[in-house]
């Protein structure tokens, strides 16, 4: 039986950085994947303590409203503020909006972004003498929505996440478009100082 003469030393070489590329690149990947479990997945959250409002973000108000209004049933502000923007995603909420209810405080962020909700939150703690707010989001977006506001407001911040019903592709799409945008966060902050 006759072995296979070993590939010429070009090729042997051409297959040695494709596997140092390849073990580097699944390094990475596996990085990355980590990171982006604890930043969307499992983000640090501190347990809401009383504050001056409970705010709502928009987008996923099946999963972020309800939280919203067991923060408010359970004592932790009188005022519950919520993000209108007559987006799909937001249907449940901007219907609450659309009540009246003197009780809750409506806004329209502009632009329709969470750099427009940090900037409008920040303005609604600034005119109303808030000094502590907790935001309530979805796990995957407390990340990048603290970042946001943090840039933009100077009252203290807690973070509440809702947990929303994502399958493995879909935890992988948040993962990379909440990546993506927290980077964007730093190279252009939501505004250029707190207020």
């Amino acid at each position: 039986m006759t072995s296979d003469p070993p590939p010429p030393a070009p090729r042997r070489r051409l297959l040695r950085v494709l596997r140092t590329v390849g073990v580097l690149l699944a390094a990475v990947l596996t990085a990355w994947l980590v990171l982006a479990w604890t930043l969307f997945y499992d983000p640090p959250l501190r347990p809401a303590g009383r504050a001056d409002a409970v705010v709502v973000l928009a987008g996923a108000a099946a999963e972020r409203l309800p939280l919203g209004r067991e923060l408010i049933d359970d004592g932790v502000a009188d005022e519950l503020v919520l993000s209108s923007t007559g987006l799909p995603g937001n249907a449940a909420t901007d219907a609450v909006c659309a009540e009246e209810n003197p009780d809750i405080t409506c806004f329209v962020p502009d632009p329709l972004t969470t750099r427009g909700e940090a900037r409008a939150v920040a303005a609604l703690a600034r005119d109303n003498g808030w000094d502590e707010i907790v935001v309530v989001t979805s796990t995957y977006h407390v990340t990048r929505a603290s970042t946001n506001l943090a840039q933009c407001s100077e009252a203290d911040i807690t973070m509440a996440g809702s947990r929303p019903g994502l399958g493995a592709s879909g935890w992988l799409g948040r993962f990379v478009e909440e990546s993506t945008a927290l980077v964007a966060s730093f190279v252009r902050p939501a505004c250029a100082r707190p207020v």
